[in-house]
């Protein structure tokens, strides 16, 4: 999430922001909108967009994979729970970092490939 060496991601974060402007000041919504503030009082660089920044994807990563050995650590590389017999994780939780899209897909993947190895 707004990792991408060449900050590919940023620049498509600030047209998004530039479009969500220029159609909240169009003629068919601007009479429904408050003025927005003036751009003296609104700066909007690649800086702020970057930390100013909040998604809606749906979270991942909550379920840490390792070794039994690391006590941080939620289910082994089989996604089996530590300390568990027969509870398995297959879904978003195992996955470390947030896919660049919705997450139904790489959700559905992985517990694809994780049936497939217990069965």
């Amino acid at each position: 999430y707004l990792t991408d060496r060449d900050e590919a991601d940023v620049a498509v974060l600030m047209d998004g922001i530039a479009l969500a402007r220029r159609i909240t000041s169009s003629n068919a919504l601007a009479c429904l909108l408050e003025q927005e503030l003036p751009e003296s009082e609104v700066v909007i660089d690649r800086a702020t967009a970057r930390s100013a920044c909040v998604h809606y994807y749906h979270p991942v990563g909550t379920c840490k994979m390792g070794p039994a050995s690391d006590t941080t650590a939620v289910v082994d590389a089989s996604e089996t729970v530590h300390g568990c017999e027969n509870l398995t994780v297959a879904d978003a939780s195992v996955m470390p970092t947030i896919p660049r899209a919705n997450t139904n897909l790489p959700t559905l993947a992985l517990a694809e490939k994780i049936v497939a190895g217990l069965g």
